[in-house]
């Protein structure tokens, strides 16, 4: 009888434990106020870090919680990723890296509160903004819209999985998560306020019902999805004008707490590009601002960390594709370091705390760093002797119709005898591609470059065409997020007046889990001129983080003792991958290096320190070819006229509407009169007042860009971001005219441009006298 009530003790106490989420701590109360945020019945300024868990191995996440604390943060801010959590359809795992729920433990055990942002969408530099890629099996699919059932209905699965692990620990729960985010910036993306009642409905069905909810836009387009009952918030970048990021919400919303969501601390990088920085005094100065005004704020990122694997993003238009490095010159570095931010957002926030807070007076200790000799790598499986069993396919198709979501991917089919005039047009290449015929490389395709057409050789009879494809990252942003990877429509032979579409192709998918990698055939060699496998060890004495030097390599993906540290790209700027100690272990290790390209040599060793910084400059990416000068000596402008001071939106209205594809902006003058020019966005408007869309916009001419000491290619005044900027040279070409010129795609009926200044506070290079011309066939050069 003892043992059976004893039992029955057991049973309910392990129910309650399970069920009971008061249990998880003393149950407190968190409420939007009249211009305040209360917790427990007191004003509560939320100072949030957001740091990612997949970000941050598992073993790393309590110091990095920790480091936020002693930064003098109070909450951590954290998006869901659907496309981590679900990799395969109703296959949900939220176990090991993947456990949302002791993260959230870990912080409430270090008196840190929670807000959670589910999405389903989360944007983050993440493959395709945190949305499952085998939805693209679906020839026609939808996502973030009312308009398709089945996306709605995964959506919903999905949310009723996470509030299965984190709704039990909302703070009138007993928990530390004091709210929740309604979907992600929509208005960037669409202003279906239907969707957006939808979404809400679906994260307070699913279990988050006792929570209060936000959403989160721009300073400009945040009023068509607002919702009752749900707080709207601002994101904006470092260095911002705090009250005109905030006018119109003040004005609209008069009783409302206010709170920057998003204020970002840097900026993440692209392949190619230089490595993105914001300055000490830019971050804290509109911080500072927001704290004076009692405004909240998340500040993203506090600490970057690394997209490991193949989960990083990346933007269109035009594509450029995400480092693996999220570093994001964040506070807090990569690697979990202090640094110069770190040390002075911690003295500016020790001014700013709320009623009975406390700032850490120890900052945690930085882990163990360690080098690595250089070691060789002397086992070689060439890619194309240990080619997986094949699929088949009459018609050329994406990846994800083989089953297959990330890595790369060869496209096997036979080429017809012909002339050296001919040429392969490949439409089109998801991202980066190698061609062959008869085993010779033929041919390089680059989708930043917008390349789908090479030269063909002579072929006295029918040979062999390969084509071997990587998936560099899903655009993560935008309208482009519908981004099927591999060959997404057509390969066809263009021999003079004849078109033959190839037809009867041997699909070979080579996916990016451990257990590939290391089932090939591997052999003893050198590095070979051809994609191949590299495997070595390096032996240490000691465990500790260290930057894997890939210097010496082309283009590919690393794994180490079985976990995947991510890609790496000969042009930069990143040059070193952050190896956390905590995949290490002392004695031999096991590295595995897939290189697309030839590497200069088969060597790698472990830096005490990253590269990130080593761009090895692109000249074909410049909008301008040497030599080259825009010609408008016998061109009218269409209007000439003056912007006004400030960093908010202008438009411009023709005097009549206007025929035109390539339009070309001309500044003559800056306000700060220092010869430079710079524009954060730009839009043309067509005959009915609209914005048209910019999804095929080119830059065809840009007089001078900064590509070198900062990201500020011509390509930035339509790449859907208000806080970076074209910014013309800083070192040279310092006299006006500036132009830039934009092949609009096609032929429109325009009647005027609107246009967005750099968003900084009295920042240099801000346009004041313009021209804007208008032609239906390109400028002369």
């Amino acid at each position: 009888m003892r043992k059976l009530i004893f039992t029955t003790w057991l049973i309910l106490a392990t129910l309650l434990f399970t069920n009971c989420a008061s249990l998880f701590g003393k149950k407190e109360s968190f409420e939007i106020g009249n211009r305040e945020f209360v917790l427990n019945e007191k004003p509560f300024l939320i100072r949030a870090a957001e740091i990612h868990y997949p970000r941050i191995p598992k073993d790393y996440w309590e110091h990095r919680i920790e480091m936020c604390k002693s930064m003098g943060m109070n909450t951590i801010c954290l998006y869901v990723f659907w496309n981590i959590h679900e990799q395969k359809m109703d296959s949900f795992d939220f176990e090991g890296q993947n456990d949302i729920k002791e993260f959230c433990k870990l912080a409430q055990k270090h008196g840190m509160y929670i807000i959670v942002r589910p999405g389903p969408y989360v944007c983050a530099e993440w493959d395709m903004g945190g949305l499952p890629w085998w939805l693209l099996k679906r020839e026609n699919v939808q996502v973030r819209t009312k308009e398709d059932a089945f996306f709605l209905e995964r959506m919903k699965i999905y949310f009723s999985k996470v509030a299965d692990e984190l709704a039990p620990m909302t703070i009138k729960n007993g928990g530390n998560i004091i709210m929740v985010q309604v979907e992600n910036e929509y208005p960037l993306y669409g202003n279906d306020k239907e969707y957006m009642e939808i979404v809400r409905s679906a994260i307070v069905d699913a279990g988050f019902d006792n929570v209060e909810l936000f959403s989160c836009a721009w300073s400009h387009n945040y009023k068509p999805t607002m919702l009752d009952g749900v707080l709207p918030t601002i994101n904006f970048g470092a260095g911002s004008n705090i009250d005109e990021q905030f006018k119109d919400l003040s004005k609209d919303c008069p009783t409302i707490p206010l709170m920057c969501s998003e204020y970002w601390s840097g900026w993440f990088d692209h392949w190619g590009r230089p490595h993105a920085t914001r300055s000490v005094e830019h971050m804290c100065g509109s911080m500072k601002d927001m704290l004076d005004r009692n405004i909240s704020f998340s500040l993203y990122m506090a600490h970057g960390g690394t997209t490991f694997g193949q989960w990083g993003g990346a933007n269109t238009p035009p594509y450029s594709t995400m480092a693996t490095s999220y570093d994001y010159d964040a506070p807090i570095s990569e690697a979990g370091w202090v640094t110069p931010k770190f040390t002075a957002v911690r003295e500016l926030l020790a001014n700013y705390l709320n009623e009975g807070e406390v700032i850490p007076e120890e900052i945690p200790a930085q882990n163990t760093v360690i080098t690595i000799p250089e070691f060789k790598l002397e086992e070689v499986a060439p890619l194309f002797d240990n080619l997986p069993e094949p699929k088949f396919s009459e018609d050329i198709k994406p990846m994800e119709m083989f089953d297959q979501g990330w890595g790369r991917i060869l496209y096997r089919t036979k080429l017809p005898a012909g002339d050296a005039n001919r040429k392969l047009l490949i439409e089109d290449v998801h991202d980066w591609a190698l061609v062959y015929v008869d085993g010779e490389q033929v041919g390089k395709l680059d989708r930043r470059r917008s390349e789908k057409l090479l030269n063909l050789p002579l072929t006295d009879q029918e040979t062999t065409l390969d084509i071997l494809v990587e998936a560099t990252g899903r655009v993560n942003f935008g309208g482009g997020i519908i981004d099927r990877k591999g060959i997404t429509s057509a390969v066809t032979v263009l021999d003079r007046d004849n078109k033959t579409s190839l037809k009867g192709w041997e699909i070979y998918n080579f996916p990016v889990d451990y257990k590939f990698q290391s089932s090939l055939s591997y052999k003893k060699s050198d590095k070979i001129e051809a994609p191949a496998w590299y495997r070595g060890t390096f032996e240490i004495d000691k465990v500790g983080d260290t930057f894997l030097s890939v210097k010496n390599w082309g283009k590919g993906m690393v794994w180490v003792n079985g976990h995947n540290i991510g890609r790496y790209w000969r042009i930069g700027p990143q040059q070193a991958l952050y190896m956390p100690g905590c995949w290490l272990k002392e004695g031999e290790n096991e590295i595995i290096i897939l290189d697309l390209d030839v590497p200069e040599s088969c060597t790698v060793s472990g830096l005490d320190k990253p590269v990130l910084d080593d761009l090895r400059a692109d000249k074909t990416l410049l909008n301008r070819k040497d030599g080259e000068n825009l010609d408008l000596t016998k061109e009218v402008p269409v209007i000439s006229g003056s912007f006004v001071p400030g960093n908010k939106w202008q438009k411009v209205k023709f005097n009549s509407t206007k025929k035109g594809r390539y339009l070309c902006l001309e500044a003559l003058s800056s306000f700060s009169n220092d010869g430079m020019a710079s524009i954060a966005e730009l839009y043309a408007v067509d005959k009915n007042g609209k914005d048209i869309s910019r999804d095929d916009w080119t830059v065809v001419y840009a007089d001078s860009e900064e590509v070198m000491q900062d990201n500020s290619d011509a390509s930035k005044v339509f790449d859907l971001q208000e806080s970076t900027v074209w910014h013309t040279s800083w070192s040279d070409n310092k006299v006006f005219p500036h132009q830039i010129v934009i092949d609009l795609g096609k032929e429109y009926d325009l009647s005027g441009i609107r246009y967005l200044p750099r968003p900084q506070e009295n920042a240099p290079a801000i346009i004041k006298d313009f021209n804007v011309y208008l032609n239906s066939s390109p400028f002369k050069k």
